[in-house]
């Protein structure tokens, strides 16, 4: 039986098949060519980003409207400008897409431009193409917002919120009679490892191994870890395994360790609204509150526990360390009240109270 990787790998390739067969024929040749080097989930992504840019030039340029994106071909490709980049770019700010309102902000447009830049060097270097507009558009600045986490008094509230259901709708104190222990499972597990949601939800019953209280999860990249957690997630993953194991899955969801109230494996969709339904009641003035954010959580606590960036970087499992220094090794902010309280305006200020 394939693992949960595996069918969303399959997944992901049917899916990348069915755009590319909506998309002009030379972006086939564009990813057999990427194949080699990159996940599925990748090649996925740069077919939706291709659709998308293709889309925009027909429904918005001129000199392209009236084609069928899949009749583009390679003269098409080679008549686009670096000025229709900035303008796609510029489109990407808010567009409507089924009546509904789109907006991208610097990552998205970032992402965006990164696909056709990959694209156009593919066409440009294999001589499909005399010159590489894509390379003259200049990446978008992209601004670094400060590391939304959860207090420790915030986690303490979202954690006794789920055991007690208190502040909950009606409709959702129904579902937390059910949920409450795998709930509580998934949040330990978010707050006490740091895992991924796509990880999260991937992880089998086998894969606990309670002797080492560590589990297996397979990674970004494909690659299988084994992390470890603290003795106070052992305890709450024993005490759902034991209602886990009363559960009657799905065919073909037996081994998978969260099940939805459906008994089929849990979805990333179903684990980031059930964390936002938790968070935003434990801290209501912090918005987008997502399983990320409590990954961002336990990152910074670690970081701040032991100062070893290095081990941050490898139990989240970045592969680049300059990535896990840019967004945790940055002032926390309990140093910086630590400075507001050192300033004082007047020389007779009260001293501030926590400083005695």
């Amino acid at each position: 039986m394939p693992t949960y990787s595996e069918e969303r790998a399959n997944e992901l390739q049917l899916l990348t098949r069915a755009a590319l067969r909506e998309l002009p024929e030379v972006c086939f040749d564009f990813m057999r060519a990427i194949d080699a080097t990159t996940q599925p989930l990748t090649r996925y992504a740069y077919a939706s980003d291709l659709k998308l840019f293709f889309g925009f030039l027909t429904d918005e340029m001129p000199k392209f409207s009236g084609k069928p994106v899949a009749a583009l071909d390679v003269s098409d490709l080679a008549k686009v400008t670096s000025r229709d980049i900035y303008m796609y770019l510029d489109y990407l700010t808010l567009y409507f897409k089924h009546d509904a309102q789109i907006t991208n902000a610097e990552l998205g447009k970032m992402r965006k431009l990164s696909s056709l830049r990959s694209f156009y060097k593919f066409l440009y270097k294999n001589g499909y193409i005399d010159a590489d507009p894509a390379s003259l558009v200049d990446m978008p600045k992209r601004h670094q917002k400060p590391i939304i986490r959860l207090e420790i008094d915030e986690v303490a509230r979202m954690l006794d919120l789920v055991e007690s259901g208190e502040k909950l709708s009606d409709r959702q104190k129904k579902y937390n009679e059910h949920t409450r222990l795998r709930d509580l499972a998934i949040l330990t597990l978010f707050l006490g490892t740091g895992i991924r949601v796509s990880e999260l939800v991937g992880i089998n019953v086998d894969d606990v191994d309670f002797s080492i209280n560590g589990f297996l999860v397979t990674r970004k990249g494909g690659n299988q870890a084994i992390l470890y957690f603290p003795d106070e997630v052992a305890g709450v993953l024993k005490d759902y395994l034991k209602l886990r194991r009363t559960l009657t899955p799905q065919p073909g969801h037996e081994e998978a360790l969260f099940l939805s109230l459906q008994n089929r494996r849990i979805s990333v969709r179903a684990v980031q609204v059930m964390v936002k339904k938790y968070a935003t009641q434990a801290a209501p003035l912090k918005q987008h509150l997502s399983p990320h954010k409590l990954r961002s959580t336990f990152g910074t606590n670690l970081y701040h526990e032991t100062g070893d960036i290095y081990l941050v970087a490898d139990v989240l499992g970045h592969s680049d360390v300059n990535t896990t220094r840019r967004h945790y090794a940055a002032m926390s902010d309990d140093r910086r009240r630590m400075a507001a309280r050192k300033v004082r305006l007047r020389e007779d200020a009260p001293e501030d109270e926590s400083e005695s």
